[in-house]
């Protein structure tokens, strides 16, 4: 079975100092999606400009649809510039009052929650009015078995107690980083360790996993009071730009597929290691590692 996954919400270019990539995490997630044998689903909006036709022909080029990526002739398409430290970490500036801040509803975006396996959104395009009402009345339209996943996405200012609140309530899965965990639990009132805040979180908003990436310390993912610990890969380390979407990406396959935690740990950071150690978010992906062959081999 192919499973159908969607990512709602910023669609960019990424601008490194040696060029730019395509990115915004709920594009790589699609991207990652079909690169691991999926079906992945872009919503999110370009500018009618040159930059966006360049996205729309890198999208082709990628053999992903651009069925639910609108053109904005009022605002431009969106920039995200990327300075990477020397350990691989990126910083980013990100441009404001772009298209993907004026998704628009329509009847066929609101009719394609009802054909999806999973769907992956954050806080960053809940930053303007107009996205942010879009991304929820999708998130509402859709029928209950389908897989919610909250990458939280924490990015700059953009993002707020009420978003947090209202997104940890719409989801069955929270994936967030080590990062983003104490301004979680700080906006929150919450207090303890890595894996009491993981317990509360799970209990207050009552989710089914909560997934926290480590970096090169690998992950923990919690669900039902245990825990599911992995180490990572090592691997030498270009960037991480698009490395937690390409772990989510192979969390929500590894869920979908019915596979037991500790496989789904375990895939997801081979996953999430080999995009490290490419250049942008969007690296070709080995045969090896899509979800069939993955799981055959184990």
């Amino acid at each position: 079975m192919t499973y159908s996954l969607a990512g709602i919400g910023e669609l960019l270019w990424d601008i490194f100092p040696s060029g730019k990539e395509l990115g915004g995490a709920p594009a790589n997630f699609a991207y990652q999606a079909t690169a691991l044998g999926g079906e992945g689903l872009i919503v999110s909006c370009v500018g009618s400009d040159n930059p966006g036709d360049e996205i729309l022909a890198r999208l082709e080029a990628l053999s992903l649809s651009r069925q639910y990526v609108a053109r904005d002739r009022a605002h431009p398409t969106g920039t995200v510039s990327i300075k990477v430290g020397a350990a691989g970490n990126p910083s980013f500036t990100i441009q404001e009052n772009v298209a993907w801040d004026f998704i628009p509803q329509s009847q066929p975006l609101m009719e394609l929650g009802k054909s999806i396996n999973a769907v992956t959104f954050g806080t960053l395009a809940q930053r303007s009015e107009v996205s942010r009402a879009t991304i929820r009345a999708f998130i509402r339209k859709i029928p209950s078995s389908v897989l919610c996943i909250f990458d939280i996405n924490l990015r700059q200012a953009f993002y707020s107690r009420e978003i947090i609140e209202w997104s940890l309530e719409a989801c069955h899965v929270l994936k967030l980083n080590t990062e983003e965990l104490p301004v979680l639990a700080r906006l929150l009132s919450m207090e303890g360790d890595e894996r009491r805040l993981l317990s509360a979180l799970s209990r207050r908003f009552h989710l089914k996993l909560v997934a926290l990436t480590m970096g090169a310390g690998g992950s923990l993912l919690y669900s039902q009071e245990r825990i599911y610990a992995h180490d990572g890969y090592k691997t030498d380390v270009v960037d991480t730009v698009g490395s937690g979407d390409a772990f989510t990406a192979a969390l929500a396959l590894g869920m979908l597929s019915g596979s037991d935690l500790a496989t789904i740990n375990d895939y997801a950071n081979r996953v999430a290691s080999f995009v490290c150690s490419k250049r942008g978010a969007t690296p070709p992906l080995p045969d090896d590692l899509k979800i069939t062959r993955w799981l055959n081999s184990r």
